[in-house]
């Protein structure tokens, strides 16, 4: 495993004393925004982690390894050329010597090898939208369903079957917490989503239900974070969705199509709205994260 998989130090030290860790994907940085935005995205959100008083794994590839907790030169690597890594390609790209961006699937499957047990990230991937033709649905889920982990996000993708993906995260076994809210945030908009499965108010109760679940032998739990400010652009994803499937985009490619759409027709108001969640998101990980080091401090 040390062959393929490189911890930070800084990672590795503070998994070895049981202080906080949150894992960070590195797509957002590469395809979720335009040079040089998604770094200084990356970089709040390492930010946003450290506030909250935890240490940031951001995960990506790189020179034949899977790097768990990035320098800031490291993270500049992150281009639109990376490859977007979902769990079955972590290895293939590691061994070709490729630069991959890992998803939230890929992150997730890269920091559960290593321990860690929390991620914040703009949205989930899930069912997208005429599903079933064709039959796409994130590798995000299947990460979901099989790794215990606590997601902090904005909800689902607002590009996906959000209430279909509601539907298949019941099914998997995945608790959908909204954080102080009743229904699960559409990504840019703080409401209109299908009702959660349950309301939560504080990161240490998110804590305390995340141990539960995995005492149980649970796997993901959810947490809707709405956006602190709501935008309402369900007509232009409805435009991008279209003009992807007119194109031919399909499978990985879809994201980032749709994202450059929005942020080109409104203005780069997608995209502000987008990094500010994004950050936000990773300090709420970042809480919930330095809750449950309590929680296992206590029981020592």
């Amino acid at each position: 495993m040390l062959d393929l998989i490189h911890v930070s130090d800084e990672v590795a030290s503070a998994l070895e004393d049981g202080r906080a860790v949150v894992a960070l994907e590195t797509t957002l940085v590469a395809h979720g925004f335009p040079a040089p935005d998604g770094v200084q995205v990356g970089l709040g959100s390492e930010a946003a982690v450290r506030a909250a008083g935890a240490i940031p794994a951001t995960t990506g590839v790189l020179d034949g390894k899977i790097r768990i907790g990035l320098t800031e030169s490291q993270l500049e690597r992150f281009t639109p050329q990376a490859r977007k890594l979902g769990p079955r390609d972590l290895a293939v790209c590691a061994v070709q010597g490729a630069v991959g961006a890992t998803t939230v699937g890929g992150t997730l499957t890269a920091a559960a090898a290593v321990g860690i047990r929390f991620m914040g990230t703009g949205g989930l991937g899930g069912v997208h939208r005429g599903f079933p033709t064709p039959p796409d649905v994130s590798a995000d889920l299947g990460a979901a369903a099989r790794i215990p982990t606590v997601i902090a996000s904005s909800g689902v993708k607002s590009l996906l079957d959000v209430a279909a993906t509601v539907e298949l995260l019941e099914t998997l076994g995945v608790p959908v917490l909204g954080y102080r809210t009743d229904t699960l945030p559409l990504f840019y908009q703080a409401d209109g989503g299908p009702p959660v499965s349950a309301r939560v108010e504080s990161a240490a109760e998110i804590a305390r239900i995340a141990d539960a679940h995995w005492r149980l032998g649970g796997n993901a739990v959810l947490v809707g974070r709405p956006p602190d400010e709501s935008l309402e652009v369900e007509r232009l994803i409805a435009e991008a969705v279209a003009a992807a499937e007119r194109q031919g985009v399909s499978g990985q490619g879809v994201t980032p199509f749709v994202l450059a759409y929005l942020h080109e027709h409104s203005a780069g108001e997608t995209r502000r709205v987008n990094r500010d969640l994004i950050v936000a998101n990773a300090g709420l990980a970042g809480e919930i994260a330095v809750a449950y080091a309590a929680l296992e401090q206590a029981a020592l």
